[in-house]
This record gives C-alpha cells, sequence and structure tokens, in this order.
C-alpha cells in the first residue's frame, strides 16, 4: 500500500527553514501516564512470506521485485538514498545485526562470530570478531580497514565526505585490529548504547576511502559487494537494476539464480502483475482486492461472471439482445451485433486478467511503521500547545485505524508509542500522557487559548461604541475647518466651501451606513481623514454598490449561521491548512484526512484541504514547514535513542537567523525531551536506556505535535509458487531462501505466465 512517508537516518542532514517561536511547552502531570503491562498491544503481526525449508525451494529461476525507481544512489549514507536503495543493498552488502521478527537486532552469523563490549571504563571498547570465510566478491577478505574507512568517511570531521547520517560514528574515538585483520577494536570517546546500529551496511574500503568514491562512485555502481548476490547491470533507461548469484558467497547459496528489481508506479502495478512482467510488488488496498476477486471469478462455464463485464446480465436482457441481433431491422441488428461483439471483447479480456491474477496471493502484515497526523508549532494557532492538544483530544484514532486497516483484516490498535511499535521490546502506550478523545476537554482547551464560539464575527452592537466616538470626531473637525474658512482669502474660502461640502456628504453616507449595521469585508486600512475613517478605494466607488455598502475599517462581514458558531478569537476564526497528497497511491491518506476534517469540524475548528503532487507534498510542504497539518509516516527502528533524536529534537535557531530543524518537521520539541534522549543514547544498560526512551516518548506525546493515528498495512502480491517472500513485517529478507517451489527452474516471468 502506498503512503508518504520518510526514511529514518537517511535524511539527517539538518534542514534551514523560517524562524520559529519555540515557547515554553507546557507539559501536563505525567505521573501514572503509563500502564504497567503493555496489553494487547505488544503483541506483533507476524510475517505473512509463505515459509519453506530450503530443500523446498527450486534451484534457478528468475525473480522480478517491483520497487517504485531506480534508485538516485547505492550509497545507503547519502541523502536522496531510499527504501529501493535499501531493498537492493540488502542483498549485496553485509548487514552486521539486522532485525529479527519482533524488531530487535540480531547477530548476523554470515558476517560476524561476535561482537560485544568488552570494556566500559574508562571508555567503552567493543570487539568484533569476523566470520573467516566473509570476503568481499574479489576475494579480499572483509577486515579492520574496511572498518576504518567506512568510519572516517562517516564520521563528520572530513567534509569532503557527503554524508546524510553520521550517528554514532562521531562517538568513535579510534578503530585497532586486533591480532589480526579479522578482530576490530573500536574504542568510544562516550558511552554509545546503539553500537550494534554502526558499519551496516559495511562498504569496502574502495568505496569509502576516498571522496570520489564515495561521493559518486558508489551512486551508480558497487564493484566490490559481499552478499549472496552481486551487482550486474543498473538501467535506468529500462528501469532495472539486476543481480546475480555471488559465486565467492560463503554462506547458503541463493535459490534464485538471478534476482530483478523493476520501477514500476503504484498506479500500473495491476497491469504488470496481469501481464507477468513482475512476481512480487507492494500493492494497494484498490489492487489487493481486485486479486481478492479474481479467485471467486467463473468464467468460460456458460454461466454469467461474478463480477466484471456481464455479470449484470440476465437471461431476459440475453435473449433480448440475441433477438435484436438476429432481427429484420438491419439497422438495429447492426448495432446490436457491434455492442455485442464489444462485450464478448471485455469479457474475454476480463477473463484473461482474471486468470492471470488468480496466479498470485496477497501477503499482508502491519509494516514496521506509523502513519502520523503532524501539528506544525512554528506559528498560527498550532503555535499555542492547548490548541495543539486539543487537536489531538478530538482525534477518535481508533475509528480512524479502523478505516484504514478493518477492511484489511488487520489489527486496529493505534499505536501508544512514537519510538517503537507493538512487539518491539522498547514499546509502552505512553499516550496517555496527552489523554484519550474527549471533546469537552478538547473545548476546555480551546476556551482556555481564547478560541471560542462566536468569536469568528463582531457585530454590529460591538461598534456603536466607536460609532459614537467617530461622529463627535467629526463634529469638531467640521467646526474647526468652519473657523480657519471665514479667516481665509476669498479664493480659500471657495476651496474650502466645496472641500467642506465633500465632507458633509460622506459624514452623512458613513452615518447611514454605521445606522443600518451593513459590513465591510477585508482587511483594514486607516483612513487620512481626521477621523480616521477607512479610505474608499475607486473600485468602491463604481457605480450599482448598494446603498450603505461601507462600515467603519475592520468591521467583520456577516457570516451565515453554521460560520457564526464556529471558534475565533477577535473576530478571526480558527482556521488550519490541511495538506494532503493527491496521488492515486495516497487515497488512504485522503480518505484518513477527510474523517479528521469532520471531527475537527464537530468542535467548531475550520480546515483548508489543499491536495499536492506527490512529488512536492515532501520537499515543498512538510520539509519547508508549508502546512498546519499533515499525514505522513516514519518506519519502525531498532535503535530509537539514536534514529529519535533527530525527529523530535527541540529545533535550533541558526547564525544567519533560519532554523535548525533536523528531521522535526512539526518544530516542536523542548530541551527536557532532548536531554532524555542523550542520557539514553548514552546509557549501555539496556532496560534502563528503554526507561529513559519511555520518559521521552510521554513528553512528546503531551507536546501534541506529532499524533500516531495507525500502524501501516503491508500489502504484498506474491506469486503463489514463491516461498520466503511476501510481507515481512519487521524482519529483514533472507534473500538466500527465496526462490519458487514446485516447479522447474524458467527464466524472465513473460516466459512463465500463470
Amino acid at each position: 500500500m502506498a503512503h508518504v512517508g520518510v526514511p529514518r537516518g537517511t535524511a539527517r542532514k539538518r534542514r534551514s527553514v523560517a524562524l520559529l517561536a519555540t515557547g515554553v511547552l507546557t507539559i501536563p502531570v505525567l505521573a501514572g501516564c503509563t500502564s504497567d503491562s503493555d496489553g494487547p498491544t505488544s503483541v506483533a503481526v507476524p510475517q505473512d512470506i509463505a515459509p519453506a525449508s530450503r530443500d523446498q525451494v527450486t534451484e534457478g529461476s528468475t525473480l522480478t521485485w517491483a520497487i517504485d525507481a531506480v534508485p538516485a544512489t547505492l550509497n545507503a549514507f547519502q541523502a536522496d538514498a531510499d527504501t529501493s536503495t535499501a531493498r537492493i543493498t540488502g542483498a549485496l552488502l553485509p548487514t552486521l545485526f539486522p532485525m529479527d521478527a519482533r524488531g530487535e537486532p540480531r547477530l548476523n552469523p554470515d558476517y560476524l562470530e561476535s561482537a560485544k563490549v568488552i570494556e566500559q571504563e574508562p571508555k567503552q571498547v567493543v570487539l568484533y570478531k569476523l566470520n573467516q570465510q566473509a570476503v568481499w566478491s574479489d576475494g579480499r577478505e572483509i577486515g579492520a580497514p574496511d572498518f576504518v574507512a567506512q568510519w572516517r568517511a562517516l564520521s563528520g570531521k572530513d567534509s569532503a565526505f557527503w554524508t546524510a547520517r553520521n550517528a554514532g560514528y562521531e562517538r568513535i574515538e579510534k578503530i585497532e585490529r586486533g591480532k589480526d585483520d579479522l578482530q576490530v577494536r573500536v574504542t568510544f570517546s562516550k558511552p554509545y548504547a546503539d553500537w550494534r546500529s554502526l558499519f551496516s551496511p559495511l562498504y569496502p574500503k574502495e568505496i569509502t576511502g576516498s571522496p570520489g568514491t564515495f561521493n559518486d562512485g558508489a551512486r551508480v555502481t558497487l564493484k566490490n559487494t559481499a552478499g549472496p548476490f552481486r551487482l550486474r547491470s543498473v538501467s535506468k533507461g529500462e528501469g532495472t537494476v539486476v543481480l546475480d548469484r555471488n559465486p565467492r558467497w560463503w554462506g547458503d547459496e541463493a535459490k534464485l539464480e538471478s534476482l530483478v528489481f523493476r520501477a514500476v508506479e503504484h498506479g500500473k502495478r495491476t497491469d504488470a502483475l496481469t501481464e507477468g512482467t513482475v512476481d512480487v510488488a507492494d500493492i494497494d488496498a484498490a489492487t489487493a482486492n481486485s486479486i481478492a476477486l479474481a479467485a471467486r471469478y467463473r468464467g468460460g462455464s456458460g454461466a454469467p461472471p461474478a463480477h466484471g463485464p456481464g455479470a449484470d446480465t440476465t437471461p431476459a436482457s440475453a435473449l433480448r439482445s440475441w433477438a435484436l441481433a438476429h432481427g429484420s431491422d438491419e439497422e438495429a441488428a447492426e448495432t446490436a451485433q457491434a455492442a455485442r461483439e464489444k462485450s464478448r471483447e471485455a469479457v474475454a479480456a476480463y477473463a484473461a486478467e482474471q486468470k492471470s491474477l488468480r496466479g498470485f496471493a496477497v501477503r499482508k502484515s502491519l509494516e514496521p511503521a506509523y502513519t502520523q497526523l503532524a501539528l506544525n508549532g512554528e506559528s498560527g494557532p498550532l503555535s499555542d500547545d492547548r490548541v495543539r492538544r486539543a487537536v489531538a483530544r478530538t482525534l477518535d484514532r481508533q475509528a480512524l485505524a479502523d478505516t484504514v486497516l478493518k477492511p484489511l483484516g488487520l489489527p486496529a490498535k493505534p499505536p501508544g508509542s512514537h519510538l517503537a511499535l507493538a512487539g518491539q521490546p522498547a514499546y509502552k502506550d505512553g499516550s496517555g500522557a496527552l489523554g484519550e478523545q474527549d471533546t469537552k476537554e478538547a473545548q476546555a482547551l480551546l476556551a482556555d487559548a481564547g478560541w471560542t464560539p462566536g468569536g469568528a464575527v463582531r457585530r454590529t452592537e460591538d461598534t456603536e461604541a466607536g460609532s459614537e466616538a467617530e461622529k463627535k470626531a467629526g463634529s469638531e473637525a467640521e467646526d474647526k475647518a468652519g473657523t480657519e474658512e471665514k479667516a481665509g482669502k476669498a479664493d480659500e474660502e471657495k476651496t474650502g466651501k466645496a472641500a467642506e461640502d465633500k465632507e458633509d456628504k460622506g459624514d452623512k453616507e458613513g452615518k447611514a451606513s454605521r445606522d443600518e449595521g451593513t459590513y465591510v469585508v477585508g482587511d483594514e486600512k486607516p483612513g487620512d481623514g481626521p477621523a480616521g475613517e477607512a479610505e474608499v478605494t475607486a473600485q468602491d466607488k463604481q457605480p450599482g454598490g448598494a446603498a450603505g455598502a461601507y462600515a467603519p475599517a475592520g468591521t467583520a462581514a456577516p457570516a451565515p449561521a453554521s460560520v457564526k458558531d464556529r471558534l475565533g478569537k477577535g473576530g478571526k476564526p480558527l482556521s488550519l491548512r490541511f495538506v494532503l497528497p493527491s496521488g492515486p497511491g495516497s487515497q488512504s491518506l485522503r480518505t484518513v484526512g477527510e474523517k479528521i476534517v469532520e471531527m475537527l469540524d464537530a468542535v467548531g475548528i475550520s480546515t483548508q484541504v489543499t491536495e499536492v503532487d506527490d512529488d512536492s507534498y515532501f520537499k515543498d510542504h512538510i520539509a519547508s514547514g508549508d502546512y498546519d497539518l499533515a499525514l505522513y509516516s516514519w518506519p519502525a527502528t531498532a535503535y530509537p535513542a539514536t534514529d529519535g533524536r533527530p525527529i523530535f529534537a527541540k529545533p535550533e535557531p541558526a547564525t544567519d537567523g533560519s532554523l535548525l530543524v533536523e528531521q522535526n518537521y512539526t518544530r516542536v520539541g523542548s530541551d527536557h525531551i532532548d536531554q532524555l534522549f542523550d542520557r539514553a543514547v548514552a546509557e549501555l544498560d539496556a532496560n534502563a536506556s528503554r526507561d529513559l526512551l519511555k520518559q521521552a516518548d510521554a513528553r512528546i506525546w503531551a507536546a501534541a505535535g506529532s499524533i500516531p493515528l495507525y500502524q501501516r498495512p503491508q500489502l504484498v502480491a506474491v506469486d503463489k509458487k514463491l516461498a520466503n517472500i511476501g510481507a515481512f513485517g519487521f524482519a529483514a529478507p533472507r534473500y538466500e531462501d527465496i526462490g519458487f517451489t514446485g516447479r522447474e527452474a524458467a527464466g524472465s516471468p513473460a516466459n512463465r505466465k500463470k
């Protein structure tokens, strides 16, 4: 299912944006905000990958896997690396501690014999013992020189290396070889709890050893790899990345002979599956529904199909059509015959599509990522934490999760943490720091912030005192003008008389308008007259306007009855800009957005929904801060102390007056949250580190800049004959075990139609 998401760890460069007035967050009392037991939410949804033992998987064959696009870079440490980069490099390069099914990092025995902290005082030292068989595809052993080169490239000390993430590497003081290059001693200048996150993926020193090969060389090719596959070709023109078995791989041999990643847009994936050009593809709910319908399709038996073209044909309508086609009226018969032929073609095409789709299964789980409502605290009403918390307390998160997940048959429990997901050891429901959905509490928070029903309009009686003052000032001005006119010369008397007549006429018109209680639409325009009345523009003077159509500057226009009940302050309505992506793969986000609009509308909060292109949604709106409300996703991580900090760090002013937000696109943060992250990442006791993260999460909830709504669904269309692939959940794919079952080895998908 397509969602707008942000890959954690691939965009950790600090971003400069406009000024943000942070203010001080009001943190509610947090005691007792989390329960002692996580309850049913602590159970992760299992993988759905059609598991099979290796002896059941056929040797050979080519598998084609749909990706969003050919990656712009194969260097996972550059800013434009994406999910396609991660998927491809996962089959080519060492990952020392991949995530398991519970979202925990587990030592990979293909690369490591062991890795552990051997000293904590006076400094933390980690000793890696590498698998003695582990070699790069050119035959050179993986060793200490590769660790040293990657550390120097990512430490942040050499600006010649264009890196997007350096977390953890900057804490390394030195790297030494042990008794040989297969033992690597890493000494840290400061304790680092997430040391397992380092050196994954591990690149060969030929890539990380110089800025040129790191910055440019690794973008389009990887000549030296160390995974079950090696890179054969990258073709942006054909939209493919092709991998072959690695003949120097020392682990279990890959069952597939080759693995092809093909760029297929989300809107074209149903066609790609039908045409047999891909075997595996992440899909949306509509495509999943098409595959489910295909399993129930009946055609070719003489009976009308259950769905699709011809499904609504009754015996009577079929007989009528036949009679017209064979009747004596030649013109009617010709029309009926053409219609029957068109119908037969449509039925045949649909039947062929259904036959193809019947060869696929939909593997489903919950993706290790959550979708949130982001509230931009940079400026406007949401800069007040009371308004943010009121918006959050208005939301029925359970109803929103049900909207997305229940139709798919997936558990719909809203996430209770920003830093871990259900099933991970660090998970704890901290949402109690904010509170459940409560309309009365939301209204009380808004009232406390000054937003009240009817506050969006100013009525005539509110301006009566001002009108009397204006009339008095006008009279005094006329008396003064008359005295000056009498003392003047003859020519000045003539000019003064004309001016007085004009001014008197304007005053009478103004009085008529005020007596009738009319309103002016638009911004206040200070006048130049003695009474400070509003200027009347040339446009206002055009013929055809209603009598008495002008009023004192700044008087609000009368609103429809429904608007008068909306929340406002000082004549200004509480209105929020809600930005949503417009692409076909983002329909579920728009559906959720519509429901959020309804929930906010029920308490008098107006929203202005703007749909923008998917390509510009994140760059031009989320990252730049051009929104009040938005929906986007963050992936889960095994290292929340490292990966969570830039997402929730308090923005800092830069020397040029801009703001450094890192990845905190809500612009909401606090010093206390930062301190808890800093303590957690330096705490080598895992339980103590998790406790600190849970405290940080409670304060993130209370700040109400990010409201997790639901864990994203993971829907994957997979050839029914494929094993060990599908909806992986937390766990990383084991590429060498993927393959076909129950058939002979075959070539490309096009040669093995279902």
